[in-house]
């Protein structure tokens, strides 16, 4: 027999399910995006748009934060290798303080040095040639940037 709910129905509340958050390789060309599953532990690239003006882009991104349901937003900062912050980082910093305001959400940056490397390795294993798919290397370094992120967040499961 069900019993009637003494809250309102609120899917956070009654699972383990948390809000999504959406996350960033932001380049001059293009912008990866990926996305948390609904436990927060994986995430997977969904699209890559391609830049057309600031405004646009970040219209595009605001717009596909607010049909994902996120809360947070991950974008990935370009440091060079020897920790040092160059010009793309500053871009990217520029880009991020308008989509905050934007959409009002909160924005975290991690280090994005080698994803994109790492990113056509894990294609390449899969059997994808990435020489003139960047579209599908921007979508998975997206992922490894959120997935860094979530993997720091989320507590080891409990054997």
């Amino acid at each position: 027999m069900l019993r009637k709910a003494t809250r309102p129905c609120n899917i956070y509340w009654m699972s383990n399910l948390k809000p999504r958050m959406i996350g960033l390789d932001v380049g001059d060309k293009r912008i990866g995006v990926a996305i948390s599953d609904p436990l927060g532990y994986t995430a997977a690239g969904i699209e890559t748009i391609h830049r057309v003006n600031m405004r646009t882009d970040v219209d595009n991104i605001a717009s596909l934060a607010a049909r994902h349901g996120a809360v947070q937003i991950v974008i990935g900062l370009p440091y060079n290798m020897d920790g040092s912050m160059g010009d793309q980082a500053e871009k990217v910093k520029s880009f991020a303080k308008k989509l905050a305001n934007a959409t009002g959400l909160p924005i975290v940056y991690e280090d994005e040095r080698l994803t994109t490397i790492s990113a056509i390795r894990t294609l390449t294993l899969q059997g994808v040639k990435t020489g003139h798919n960047r579209d599908m290397v921007d979508k998975q370094a997206a992922a490894i940037i959120l997935q860094k992120y979530l993997d720091r967040k989320t507590p080891p499961p409990i054997a």
